[in-house]
Formats: C-alpha cells, sequence, structure tokens
C-alpha cells in the first residue's frame, strides 16, 4: 500500500466543488523515508559539492564565476515557466544596448533581484532568516513591474488557485486552501530549522523542503521559481556550497517533465523516494557542470591573457579592459570609457587592440553605434 502524504478536502472555487491537497507535515512518515534511496546518492552529490567549491580557485576572481552563475539560475528557473529570454539578452540588457524582448529580460532581471536580496540576507547579521517574510519580500521583487504584477506580489494567496486544466474543476493539481496555508506554512519553517539528529541529511532536507513548498503554492504566481529560489538560499544555510556556483535549474530545465512528474508522484503515490534520488542526481550533474564550466572559462581566459602580455602594443588600459570582460561580455565604447574613467580615443584604442588579437568581436557591423563582444566566452557559458 502506497504512503499517504497528504488529505485531499472539499472546498468550492469559482462555483465548483473541488478536491484541494492538503500536505502532512515534513519530515515522510508510515513509512519513514528509506535511506537506501539517499545514503550512496547523498555522498556523491556531497562529494560533488565539494569538489564544486575546490576548483573556483582556478579562476583569478571568483566574482567572475558568480556573474555568470546567478544569471544563467535566474534565466533557467525563468524559461522552467516559459520565458523566452537568452543569456545574450540579459548581457545586452545590462551593458545598456537595446532588447527585443524586454518583457522577458525584465522577469529573469527580477529574478536576479530577489536572489540577490535573499543572499543578502543571510549573509547579514542582522537580515532575515530563511522565513515565511523573507520568501514574500523576495516573492515582492520577483513580481515588481512584470507580467503577475497584479497577482499580490509579496502576500500570500487568499484565494485557491490550481494548477493545469481550464477550471478547478479538470486541474491537475489543486493545492490547499487558503485558510490552511499558515499552519502549512508554519510546519515548513518548523522542519527548516529543526535541530533533530534524527532527520536526514542536508541535502534530502532540501529536496523535501523543495516539493512541500511547491504543493502548499502559497503565492498567485511565481511559486516555481521562489521554490527553485529557496534551494539555493538553503545550500549556503546549511554550508553546503558557499558561493552560489551552481545551476540546478539546467538540470531541472533539461529533465522539465520528469521533474514535475516526480512532484506529483509524491502526491499520488507517496513516493518520495524517486524524488529524493531524482534531486540528488540532479545536485552531483549540476555540480559536476559547474566544474567543467569553471575549467573551461579558466582555460580560455588564461590563454587570452596570455596573448595580450604577449602584445607588444598592450597598455594598461587594454589590461584593464580585458580584466572587465569575464562581467562585461556584451559592450559599446561609450560603456568601455565609462568603466575605465578615460577618454572616447582611449577606450576606443583599448578595444581595437582587443579586436586586433581576436579576443572580441565587433557584431553589428555598423559604422556607429558598433557593439562589440568577448565572443568565445558569450558561446561559452551559453551551451
Amino acid at each position: 500500500m502506497p504512503r499517504s502524504t497528504g488529505t485531499c478536502v472539499t472546498t468550492t472555487t469559482l462555483g465548483e466543488p473541488i478536491r484541494a491537497f492538503v500536505p502532512h507535515p515534513l519530515p515522510p512518515a508510515a513509512p519513514p523515508l528509506a535511506p537506501t534511496c539517499f545514503v550512496d546518492l547523498n555522498r556523491q552529490a556531497e562529494l560533488a559539492l565539494a569538489r564544486l567549491a575546490g576548483v573556483s580557485g582556478l579562476v583569478a576572481s571568483v566574482d567572475w564565476l558568480l556573474y555568470s552563475a546567478i544569471r544563467k539560475e535566474a534565466l533557467l528557473t525563468s524559461q522552467i515557466e516559459g520565458t523566452q529570454a537568452t543569456l545574450t539578452d540579459l548581457f545586452d540588457e545590462e551593458a545598456g544596448l537595446e532588447v527585443g524582448n524586454i518583457d522577458d529580460v525584465e522577469e529573469v532581471t527580477n529574478c536576479l533581484r530577489a536572489f540577490r536580496w535573499v543572499q543578502g540576507q543571510l549573509r547579514d547579521p542582522q537580515g532575515l532568516p530563511i522565513s515565511v517574510r523573507l520568501l514574500c519580500e523576495a516573492h515582492r521583487l520577483l513580481l515588481d513591474g512584470v507580467r503577475g504584477a497584479g497577482k499580490q506580489p509579496g502576500e500570500l494567496r487568499r484565494s485557491q488557485n490550481w494548477i493545469g486544466g481550464t477550471r478547478p474543476g479538470n486541474a491537475a493539481f489543486v493545492p490547499p486552501p487558503p485558510q490552511q496555508m499558515a499552519d502549512l506554512l508554519t510546519d515548513l519553517e518548523r522542519f527548516i530549522h529543526a535541530a533533530d539528529a534524527d532527520l536526514p541529511p542536508p541535502l534530502v532536507k532540501v529536496a523535501l523542503i523543495h516539493v512541500q513548498f511547491e504543493t502548499i503554492h502559497p503565492f498567485l504566481d511565481g511559486n516555481g521559481r521562489i521554490g527553485r529560489l529557496l534551494i539555493g538560499a538553503l545550500l549556503e544555510h546549511w554550508g553546503l556550497l558557499q558561493q552560489p556556483l551552481m545551476v540546478l535549474s539546467g538540470y531541472l530545465r533539461r529533465h522539465q517533465a520528469e521533474y514535475y512528474r516526480r512532484l506529483s508522484a509524491i502526491r499520488t503515490e507517496g513516493d518520495w523516494e524517486g524524488w529524493v534520488s531524482f534531486f540528488l542526481e540532479g545536485v552531483a550533474v549540476a555540480a559536476a557542470d559547474a566544474v567543467r564550466s569553471i575549467i573551461e572559462v579558466a582555460s580560455l581566459i588564461t590563454a587570452d591573457r596570455k596573448r595580450l602580455l604577449a602584445s607588444t602594443k598592450a597598455g594598461p588600459v587594454s589590461y584593464r579592459l580585458f580584466e572587465l570582460l569575464p562581467m562585461m561580455p556584451r559592450f559599446s565604447v561609450a560603456l568601455v570609457r565609462q568603466r575605465l574613467e578615460t577618454t572616447f580615443p582611449t577606450a576606443s584604442a583599448a578595444i581595437h587592440l582587443l579586436e586586433d588579437l581576436g579576443i572580441v568581436a565587433e557584431i553589428t557591423g555598423q559604422k556607429k553605434n558598433r557593439v562589440y563582444s568577448y565572443q568565445a566566452y558569450v558561446e561559452l557559458l551559453s551551451r
């Protein structure tokens, strides 16, 4: 007999009776989570995270790695929800260049702002702990001025929602009624901060908490993105990854159908074990992907730096420009002049030197308003 992971209650929405799912508190019980589903996988995932933390020292500045990693995470978690923006759109918008699908880019930018804000709170001794209040503020930033701005940004829902289907009666999943959310979220907070020695290891707790949050679905919009943001926050909170260098949403997007199927199977079949195994495999794969990416980025930057240092025409301005490229991969002459606080001719000369060396390329083909790209780097990150 499958494990029960919740109860169904009948409620009325839009004039029709529906069955809403109310999850049991964590951790899974009757029976408890089987250790066989996580012991080996958890060890592999923790080892992969440790390797990732160690390999970050290959690059001169960890800020370079963070610049790309948190943007890719914000982009891919948004793409899971249908956003069409690309990484180059994000780079162009930050460089002040014209972007076509600006609405989608703003959604990703908001996701980035919410992530940074949460990270800032967790690192500030006076900041908010991981809590419903923290997630509500992140939600306010996420939906500020974009699609979903009319769906109570920063506030827990006060009405019944549903997932899939054209109406509540044929929905794929109906989360708990709003009047039950306060108790459910209190239980979830209690589980996050519990120090019980009998609880599963931290990575397994992260997997359980993500599902519970998605099942409660406490907001009218943005639950998936906030739920995945919570994963990153918990990884840092429990010291599993000191810097957000892993792009887990890339793995979840590549296996999106399986991701949703695993979440659903917990509610319908009580299959916590299948989800935990899938999640831990995802962490190990995403951490290994991040290690590979860091090595490739370090190799590219080192090779290009050597080429620049070998040039007899290179000078202080061109060196300074090169060191900016990993955090300014698309740029105009005006942006370089501003960042380096130099004259237009000096900025232009530094760009042309890097262009002559094959490090950057002009991408518009125009005589005016020209745009340059550290193209090999952009392509590496966009893979």
